[in-house]
């Protein structure tokens, strides 16, 4: 009996051991025909989905990857290790550093500067333009259309050298300038006028031609008075009240001429003619009036007709008759009870 169970169960270990080779087998030939069901998919392209997979084959493909393998696999790190980490971390710190301190600068120049939305410090922009309060230094020339300060304070232009303001026309070209430097005030123009602020006359005007002054008055003040190079036209000359009016040339003559008539009045004062060697009353077409109540001719030789009668009527002589000799000299003879006046007179003959 023992032999006989013992056949027995080895022979059910037996048909146990066959049905589990067959089990096995059949597994193996369901998986390697998936595997090449699944790479023929992969190798053709086609788009169709995939089978869904059965709970057996599902807890087979686990249980395969489960499974360790038996050969040595490569493990390959992925990621930065070691120095090339630090320098990355020490790169991005020092970019951090920089940023932070540009950062820093920028706040620190808007705030210097005044950086608004109106613009920056003492400059304002606005619709009608640019406004500057304060100082404002300009070092390199300024192209302008309208310069004009506040209604409450003055326009100051100051240069350590000199302020030059110049006007250009549409090519370019230099028509006018104003200079104004340490030694003179030039402008180089066409014409250049001094107008009156509220009516607008000309004070002052001067080109090539000609010089005009507007004024009611011209006034010269100096100790030398006015020196003119050539001949001065003028309606009326007169000194103020209480000065005298002199006109001289030191080294040369003084000539006044009007084709009208040249008239000189002292109404209450004397009127004086002096000169070194002649004085010279001519007129070509009309006469020479002397209306005074007394005419006087002081210094006028005295002529005799003999030299006795002269000698003897020096001394007592108070009466003199006016002569005139053939060159329109004057002299005074003795009078006596007819005329004494000779051509041959001492004085005639010498003149």
């Amino acid at each position: 009996m023992p032999a006989v169970e013992a056949r027995v169960i080895i022979t059910r270990i037996q048909s146990v051991n066959v049905v589990a080779k067959k089990i096995t087998i059949e597994k193996e030939g369901k998986r390697k025909c998936a595997f090449l069901q699944s790479r023929k998919h992969r190798n053709i392209g086609e788009k169709q989905p995939m089978q869904e997979m059965t709970r057996e084959q599902y807890i087979l493909a686990t249980q395969q990857n489960n499974h360790p393998r038996t050969d040595n696999p490569q493990f390959y790190p992925v990621g930065i290790y070691g120095w090339r980490k630090r320098c990355l971390y020490f790169f991005v710190l020092l970019l951090l550093v920089t940023m932070i301190v540009n950062l820093a600068m920028t706040i620190w120049i808007l705030k210097v500067m005044n950086f608004t939305v109106d613009g920056m410090g003492n400059l304002r922009v606005n619709k009608k333009g640019i406004r500057l309060e304060g100082i404002s230094e300009f070092l390199l020339p300024l192209y302008v259309k309208e310069i004009h300060s506040r209604k409450d304070s003055p326009l100051v232009l100051q240069s350590d050298r000199n302020v030059t303001v110049n006007a250009r026309n549409h090519m370019g070209q230099l028509t006018g300038q104003l200079t104004i430097g340490a030694d003179a005030v030039e402008a180089q123009c066409k014409r250049f006028e001094v107008r009156e602020s509220e009516s607008g006359k000309v004070l002052f005007s001067a080109d090539e031609d000609e010089i005009t002054i507007g004024a009611e008055k011209l006034r010269v003040t100096g100790t030398e008075g006015v020196v003119f190079g050539h001949s001065v036209e003028t309606p009326h000359i007169r000194a103020e009240p209480s000065q005298d009016l002199k006109l001289e040339s030191p080294t040369r003559s003084l000539t006044m001429e009007a084709p009208k008539g040249v008239q000189i009045s002292a109404v209450a004062g004397d009127f004086k003619a002096s000169c070194r060697k002649e004085l010279h009353l001519q007129s070509t077409d009309g006469e020479i009036f002397l209306n005074a109540d007394n005419i006087r001719l002081g210094n006028l030789p005295h002529g005799s007709f003999s030299p006795s009668m002269a000698s003897s009527s020096n001394s007592r002589q108070t009466v003199y008759e006016l002569c005139v000799c053939p060159n329109g000299k004057l002299y005074l003879s003795p009078a006596g009870t007819g005329s004494t006046c000779q051509s041959s007179s001492n004085v005639c003959l010498w003149s």
